[in-house]
């Protein structure tokens, strides 16, 4: 084999493979992008009874936590969330968490356990909307994780741990 026919068929190797790769991973990237317009304007309210979205933090970085109270692991998550919020407001960083619960329940939890964030509670909805940005089995806790402009850059089913969520947003409030 000549070096020009190798040289030749890595490069046709190489761009089959960007090929593949683009047809797996460009789907989810592109309805992440497309979401994060339903999430950003999708409407909640607030523990005052106060119509509210996500709209409203843009230029900071946004973590929108999905919880309810009687989910164990979103509970066992929420001190992380207070202590984040708590060392990482300064660098522009603001913590939602969206409660699919009854606002006396909710509302009665938020002020046990000092929840220093803004809560507002999930509609009707929410099940659909946080199957569209990422969580096609509606579970709790879900997380997405907000840039500065509003896109979703990653999504996480399942409980936050410190060293994974320090991983995620250290590069978004560095920005």
């Amino acid at each position: 084999m000549t070096p020009r026919r190798r040289s030749f068929l890595i490069s046709g190797v190489v761009a089959a493979t960007a090929l593949g790769a683009g047809v797996v991973v460009a789907p989810p990237l592109l309805r992440l992008g497309r979401n994060a317009d339903a999430l950003r304007d999708a409407h909640f309210v607030d523990l005052q009874g106060k119509s509210r979205n996500l709209s409203e933090w843009q230029g900071r970085v946004v973590l929108a936590n999905f919880w309810a109270t009687w989910c164990a692991p979103c509970l066992e998550e929420i001190p992380l969330l207070i202590a984040t919020r708590r060392s990482r407001a300064i660098q522009g960083l603001e913590i939602v968490g969206i409660a699919v619960d009854q606002v006396s329940k909710v509302a009665e939890f938020a002020a046990k356990m000092q929840i220093d964030y803004p809560i507002l509670l999930a509609g009707a909805t929410t099940i659909d909307l946080i199957r569209n940005i990422g969580n096609p089995s509606g579970g709790l806790p879900f997380t997405a994780f907000l840039d500065r402009t509003g896109s979703i850059v990653q999504t996480k089913l399942g409980i936050l741990r410190k060293p994974e969520l320090d991983t995620i947003l250290g590069p978004l409030v560095a920005k």
